[in-house]
């Protein structure tokens, strides 16, 4: 198989960093004296990063991580690629590595749920006795998912402690198994889950993107793809077989691409064809097609008239 020339790094750690602020000016410095791109969050409470370089330059800062005693045992997941997976290099810092803002925070190192390996995790899926609860938010799960698992109705991370709490009968006095796309959500709301009372609690350690690239179980079980946080949108993660789920939001019919609505002020994520994107002009409803500030419209340069042509034809 031919080596691809650049490489995706998945990492986090929870672990003190002083001067979150500073350090963050730092590494952004660094980032780009190596020519990497990426999105790196930084909080006094640790790092949650994801960056894209050459194989030279993706060795030469997990390198400078792992001699930094902070950082020494952090695990990197690995992705190759043909391109860079980001357009610039971008370094945060933020209150939060994952926002969920709880009144009462949850620090992972002293309460998270159990780690299970992927077999674990595996064995799970087909435990009558065990809830499997996404959790990520609903534009994530509809691309792909585990056979099984419950859908939250969310679409930002901080609104899943609510979701759990208006949705207790789903969850009942079964074992509870989260997962996410690379562990650091699960981290935290795991913690969350046991101080919210429920006794047995587990995490697939690593996420969905260590599952998927485990050589035993090979992703069996999930259906769909994995949305990423970069430009690559989706990647595979079932090596035995591919199972689409996703559905054209138009047309209800098999589809994993996903557009922005045109409507700046919506920006809902939408499955559909290429075709329907430029039959409904990239916009979710009726309102966001006639936006004046269309980004549809704008980009391809319509006329009044051209686009009144357009919603005449969706109308019938």
């Amino acid at each position: 198989m031919e080596q691809k020339p650049y490489k995706v790094l998945l990492y986090y750690m929870y672990v003190p960093i002083e001067n979150g602020e500073e350090f963050a000016e730092e590494h952004l410095s660094f980032c780009k004296e190596l020519d990497l791109k990426g999105r790196i969050l930084i909080a006094d409470e640790g790092i949650n990063g994801t960056c894209s370089g050459t194989e030279e330059q993706t060795n030469r800062y997990m390198e400078v991580m792992k001699n930094d005693p902070r950082f020494a045992d952090m695990i990197f997941k690995i992705d190759d690629s043909d391109e860079h997976a980001f357009k610039k290099m971008k370094v945060r810092y933020r209150p939060e590595l994952v926002t969920l803002r709880l009144e009462d925070d949850v620090n992972p190192n002293e309460t998270t749920g159990k780690y299970l390996s992927p077999n674990e995790f595996y064995e799970s899926l087909n435990d009558g006795d065990t809830v499997v609860l996404d959790a990520r938010n609903d534009y994530e799960y509809d691309l792909g998912h585990f056979r099984g698992a419950i859908r939250p109705d969310i679409t930002n991370f901080r609104d899943l402690p609510q979701w759990v709490r208006e949705n207790k009968e789903l969850l009942g006095e079964k074992k509870i198994v989260t997962y996410c796309t690379g562990g650091i959500r699960c981290e935290k709301f795991s913690g969350w889950l046991l101080k919210e009372g429920y006794n047995d609690v587990a995490q697939l350690h690593g996420g969905i993107v260590t599952y998927g690239k485990d050589p035993e179980v090979q992703g069996e079980l999930w259906d769909g793809q994995l949305y990423v946080f970069d430009e690559r949108i989706a990647v595979p993660v079932n090596q035995k077989e591919h199972v689409v789920v996703g559905k054209d939001y138009y047309s209800g019919e098999p589809c994993e691409r996903y557009v922005n609505c045109a409507n700046p002020a919506c920006n809902k994520k939408i499955l559909c064809s290429e075709e329907n994107e430029h039959k409904y002009l990239r916009s979710c409803s009726e309102e966001c097609r006639t936006n004046p500030r269309n980004r549809y419209i704008a980009q391809h340069g319509l006329t009044e008239e051209e686009v009144e042509e357009r919603l005449a034809v969706i109308s019938n």
